[in-house]
């Protein structure tokens, strides 16, 4: 199989530098996307609630540009509706299985999710997936 690449091109230019940005090559066949739901615990206080999920939002979007391999990072903690069964969620990419892997042992990673989300978590729902590039 070949693999199919897609170059990005730059839409700003630094003002003080007066330089575009440089392009950036993905191979879109092989990016990955990494969707986790959690539960909070119930015994947290809402206001505890709401400061929990905003670090914990806050903590997770600050990995781009630390972890290698982490395109992008949304979590999601406004708008959930009463019909759902998780009270927060992570939607991640990252440029391939691999990358995956290190995501997972990276040590702000860690950090992150050992001082922000595990303690306060008591559900963890996870699907890993290939984006379909077509």
């Amino acid at each position: 199989m070949s693999h199919k690449f897609v170059t990005c091109e730059p839409t700003v230019t630094c003002r003080r530098e007066k330089e575009t940005l440089p392009k950036l090559e993905l191979n879109i066949f092989n990016m990955v996307k990494h969707i986790i739901l959690w539960k909070l615990n119930p015994e947290l206080t809402e206001e505890k609630r709401n400061e929990v999920k905003k670090s914990i939002k806050e903590g997770l979007e600050s990995l781009v540009g630390k972890v290698p391999g982490l395109i992008s990072v949304n979590v999601v903690i406004d708008g959930i509706l009463d019909t759902a069964n998780c009270d927060l969620m992570l939607d991640s990419t990252l440029e391939s299985q691999e990358a995956l892997k290190g995501y997972a042992i990276h040590p702000a990673h860690v950090a992150v999710a050992d001082g922000k989300v595990r303690p306060y978590t008591i559900q963890r729902t996870c699907i890993d997936f290939v984006v379909d590039a077509e």
